[in-house]
């Protein structure tokens, strides 16, 4: 067998062959590592969109970077356990409430704002009686009320808005039975309504009327003229 003689330019042919086989490959590794660049950047530009959402809902969240102006028709407080502990919050008459509640959910405390103006807070128990109430009317009179366990008001403090000043006292049925006041003119008054007393009064001889000065009186001699 014998070796037959290269084929001019046979070489040449085949280093260009190995040049060009080098350098796509070379391309290939480069659209490889190109693809996996945009992918990681597709991604960390996912995670900074990701942190910067977070960090806005963080911040409303604690007070940092506080949006001028929240609109709503009613908040609710809720504990760890999900119990409605306090509601703020506009009624469908208008007026504004914001109740305070217990562990147990059960209104305690409740402030009030009415649409003619009037206000008041109030104090109940875990019955929902109201024990305390503080009011005020749009004629500038106010007034304090305190109730027993039944809820049954006991006492009464009031201010017309005239200017007069009251105290009444009332009992277990909610009857008056003492009240103190000054009226506008500055002058006070007392007014008791006790049925015991009252008859205990009308029980009383009435006293015996002095002797007037212009009656005529025995003279020392037993009116014996001289």
């Amino acid at each position: 067998m014998t070796n037959q003689p290269p084929v001019p330019g046979q070489d040449f042919v085949a280093r260009v062959e190995h040049v060009l086989l080098a350098r796509i490959e070379q391309v290939e590794r480069e659209n490889r590592r190109l693809r996996r660049f945009g992918i990681a950047t597709l991604v960390g530009m996912a995670i900074m969109l990701g942190i910067t959402l977070a960090v806005f809902v963080y911040s409303g969240s604690f007070g940092v970077g506080v949006p001028e102006n929240i609109a709503a028709r009613q908040f609710t407080i809720r504990d760890g356990k999900g119990t409605s502990r306090g509601t703020w919050g506009v009624a469908p008459d208008g007026t504004v409430r914001f109740v305070l509640s217990d562990l147990s959910g059960r209104p305690r405390v409740r402030m009030s704002l009415l649409p003619d103006g009037s206000s008041g807070v109030s104090l109940a128990d875990s019955t929902d009686r109201k024990l305390l109430v503080i009011g005020a009317l749009p004629d500038q009179s106010t007034s304090f009320v305190m109730s027993d366990r039944a809820g049954v008001p006991r006492a009464v403090l009031g201010m017309s808005g005239n200017g007069s000043a009251n105290l009444v006292f009332a009992d277990r049925e909610g009857a008056t039975k003492a009240g103190l006041g000054v009226d506008v003119r500055g002058l006070g008054s007392f007014t008791l309504a006790d049925r015991g007393a009252a008859t205990q009064a009308e029980a009383d001889p009435e006293p015996a009327e002095e002797p007037s000065d212009t009656q005529p009186r025995a003279s020392g001699n037993g009116g014996r003229k001289r």
